[in-house]
C-alpha cells in the first residue's frame, strides 16, 4: 500500500512540474497545424534537444530561447518523398532551394535513378552533413545497368537473380523501397515481369514501389494500369510519381483518380505524388524513339550518322507529334545545355528558326537532334492544364513533390518547382485560390508522406516527435520563382528547425546542418 502511495504521489508531482519543465526552445504563441489534416490551434511548442517534449500552455515553463510565432503557423517540418539530389550533396550541403521552401526531409534515388551501394552512400551522406534529413530509393535503371549495360535485352534467370541481390542487399543496407523510371534507358527495355520480381524483394522489407510510368500522355491509362499491377503481383505500397497527364489526354485526372481509386477498393495501397505546376522537366533525350536509344549515347549517334536510321528516327517524331496532337515543338524550352548555354530559355521552335529554317515539324526535329549531337540538354515541357493540376491537387492521397535536385544558384533556366513548390501550394492554391484549405496542404507534406515511407517520428507535431518544425506567414508565403526567372527562393518562412536545431532565423538560412540519414523499415544494422 505505501509503495502505491508513493507511486501516485510521483505521479501526481511529475504532473504538476510539466507546466513548469526547462526547455531549450518554446515556440509560443503560435498557431499550430499538427499536419494530420485537423483544424489548427494555438498554443507552444516545447523542444528539449532533437524532440518535441510538450505541446499546450508553456507560458509557466522556462527556456533557453524563445521563439514568438504570433500570427505565425506551427506546422511539421514538409516532407519531399520525390527528389534527386545525387551529386548536389557536397556542393550545396545547405541544400537552401528546400530549406527556404519548408522542407527539411527528402526521399532521393526517384525515376529508376539512384547509388546501387545505398550503404556507402550514407556514409558519403554522414560525412556531407546536409541540413535536411535524407533517405533513399534504390533505382532499377542503375541496378539494370549493373547488370545488363544500357542493352535492349530481357534478363535470364541468373541476370535477374543479380538483380534481386542488389535490390535486396540495398533494402537491408537502408533503402525506402525501389523506385523505376520506365521512360528512360534501359529501364524502356524491361518487361512487367522484371519489375515485379524485384518489387517483390522490395515487398519483403516493406518498400514502397514509386514509378515514373512508361507514359504520361496518350498512353496514360496502360501505364497506370500496368503501375498498379506490380502492386498486385508484388504486394507491395505504389505510389504513383509526379501524377500528370499531357495531350491527347488533357482533362483525363479524373479518370486517372478513379483508377488509383478502384486499385484501392481493391486493397491496393496506391498513392500520388505532385509537383504543382502545368510544365514537367526532364532531358531532351525523352523525345526520341526507345530504340535509338539502345547502348547508350555512342550507340545512338551511330545510329543518327546513317541516313536510313536517321530518316527513321524523323518519320517516328513526327508520328508522335501527330499522336499528341502537336503542330510545333514551341512547348519545349531548354533549360540547361551545357555544350551550349546561349539556348538556355528558348523553345525548340525558336533555336529552329534562328538556325536560318522554316518553321516546320520536321526541321525542328532536325534541331532538336543536333542539340542531342551537341550533347543533349535538359528541358522544360509546358504539356499539361491548369484543370488537372487542381484536380489532382484535392485528390486526398496526393503528396506535394518538387522532383528537383538541389539547385545552384544561377546556373541554368530550370523548373521552378526546384524553388517554390510548398510555397506555391500555400500562396496560390490555398490562399488565393482557395483549391484546398491550409491544413489539408499541410497535411499532403507532412504525415501523408510520413506514413507512406513509414518515417517514424515525422510529419507530425506531436510531443516525441523530431523537432522538424517551420514556422512561416500564411499572408505572405509566396513562390518567388517563375519560368522566366526561377532562380529565386521562396519567402515566408521566418524560422526552421531540423531535429531541433534551429536553420532558418529571421527569414536567413544560418548555415546550420544538422539533418540525419533516415533508415527504410528493411535495414539491418550489423549485416
Amino acid at each position: 500500500m505505501r509503495s502505491q502511495l508513493y507511486s501516485l504521489c510521483l505521479i501526481f508531482m511529475t504532473t504538476c512540474a510539466l507546466g513548469q519543465q526547462h526547455f531549450d526552445v518554446i515556440i509560443k504563441n503560435g498557431k499550430i497545424i499538427d499536419g494530420t489534416g485537423n483544424p489548427g490551434f494555438l498554443g507552444d511548442v516545447g523542444i528539449i534537444k532533437n524532440k518535441i517534449i510538450e505541446i499546450g500552455d508553456l507560458s509557466k515553463s522556462t527556456t533557453d530561447k524563445t521563439i514568438d510565432a504570433s500570427g505565425l503557423i506551427v506546422a511539421p517540418g514538409f516532407i519531399d518523398v520525390h527528389t534527386h539530389i545525387e551529386g548536389d550533396e557536397k556542393t550545396i550541403p545547405t541544400a537552401d532551394n528546400f530549406i527556404y521552401d519548408g522542407v527539411t526531409t527528402v526521399i532521393t534515388g526517384n525515376c529508376g535513378s539512384s547509388n546501387t551501394d545505398i550503404k556507402k552512400y550514407f556514409k558519403f551522406l554522414d560525412s556531407a552533413k546536409l541540413s535536411l534529413n535524407v533517405g533513399t530509393l534504390i533505382g532499377h535503371n542503375n541496378v539494370r545497368k549493373e547488370v545488363l549495360g544500357e542493352a535492349n535485352v530481357t534478363p535470364d534467370r541468373a541476370q535477374l537473380k543479380k538483380m534481386e541481390l542488389l535490390v535486396e542487399k540495398a533494402m537491408r543496407d537502408g533503402a525506402m523501397g525501389f523506385s523505376t523510371g520506365l521512360e528512360y534507358t534501359p529501364g524502356i527495355y524491361s518487361k512487367p515481369d522484371e519489375i515485379v520480381a524485384l518489387a517483390k524483394v522490395a515487398a519483403k522489407y516493406k518498400g514502397v514501389y514509386t514509378s515514373h510510368m512508361r507514359n504520361e500522355s496518350d498512353k496514360v491509362f496502360e501505364a497506370i494500369a500496368e503501375t498498379i499491377d506490380v502492386g498486385r503481383k508484388a504486394k507491395i505500397s505504389v505510389e504513383i510519381s509526379h501524377f500528370k497527364v499531357g495531350q491527347p489526354n488533357l482533362g483525363a485526372s479524373g479518370k486517372m483518380m478513379a483508377m488509383v481509386d478502384s486499385a484501392r477498393n481493391e486493397g491496393i495501397d496506391v498513392t500520388v505524388d505532385q509537383y504543382p505546376y502545368t510544365a514537367s522537366s526532364t532531358t531532351l533525350y525523352i523525345l526520341l524513339p526507345d530504340w535509338l536509344k539502345a547502348g547508350g549515347t555512342p550507340s545512338l549517334l551511330q545510329r543518327l550518322a546513317d541516313p536510313v536510321l536517321h530518316q527513321k528516327v524523323v518519320d517516328e517524331m513526327i508520328a508522335d507529334m501527330t499522336r499528341r496532337k502537336r503542330s510545333h515543338f514551341d512547348y519545349a524550352i531548354v533549360a540547361n545545355s551545357v555544350s551550349n548555354p546561349s539556348l538556355n530559355g528558348k523553345s525548340i521552335e525558336q533555336i529552329n528558326i534562328e538556325t536560318g529554317r522554316t518553321s516546320t515539324i520536321p526541321n525542328e526535329i532536325e534541331t532538336i537532334l543536333d542539340i542531342v549531337k551537341m550533347g543533349s540538354a535538359d528541358m522544360v515541357f509546358h504539356s499539361m492544364s491548369e484543370t488537372d493540376v487542381e484536380n489532382i491537387m484535392k485528390y486526398p492521397l496526393t503528396m506535394i513533390i518538387s522532383d528537383s535536385g538541389i539547385r545552384q544558384f544561377g546556373v541554368g533556366v530550370p523548373h521552378p518547382r526546384g524553388y517554390g513548390s510548398n510555397a506555391r501550394v500555400l500562396g496560390y492554391y490555398v490562399r488565393e485560390k482557395k483549391v484546398i484549405n491550409l491544413e489539408d496542404a499541410v497535411r499532403k507534406m507532412t504525415s501523408l508522406p510520413a506514413g507512406k515511407f513509414h518515417l517514424t517520428g515525422r510529419g507530425q507535431l506531436q510531443p516525441g516527435m523530431y523537432a522538424d518544425i517551420v514556422i512561416f506567414d500564411a499572408n505572405t508565403v509566396k513562390d518567388e520563382s517563375t519560368f522566366e526567372h526561377p532562380h529565386a527562393y521562396s519567402t515566408g518562412f521566418k524560422y526552421v528547425f531540423v531535429n531541433g536545431a534551429l536553420t532558418v532565423d529571421n527569414f536567413k538560412h544560418i548555415g546550420t546542418r544538422k539533418g540525419v540519414i533516415l533508415y527504410g523499415p528493411g535495414y539491418t544494422k550489423n549485416q
